[in-house]
């Protein structure tokens, strides 16, 4: 398994698990970002950070902190 961060741009992948925990996972599932869900990504930065993605219709940036928490296939 891989983590969002580690996605190439122009991929669509789907979430497979969350890690982190308390206020960390919780902002990330109230951003939207579920099991399940599908994700596209859309740039990365020249260093990585930040992370733009597409998700249920609507643009988000990610950390890459962040991005590293999400489990991807």
């Amino acid at each position: 398994m891989k983590t969002l961060k580690e996605v190439p741009c122009g991929r669509m992948v789907k979430v497979t698990r969350l890690s982190g925990e308390g206020s960390v996972k919780r902002r990330i599932m109230d951003m939207g970002i579920t099991k399940g869900v599908d994700i596209f990504v859309r740039k990365v930065a020249p260093l990585g950070d930040p992370v733009e993605v597409t998700v249920r219709g609507y643009e988000l940036s990610l950390r890459k902190a962040d991005a590293e928490m999400i489990l991807v296939e």
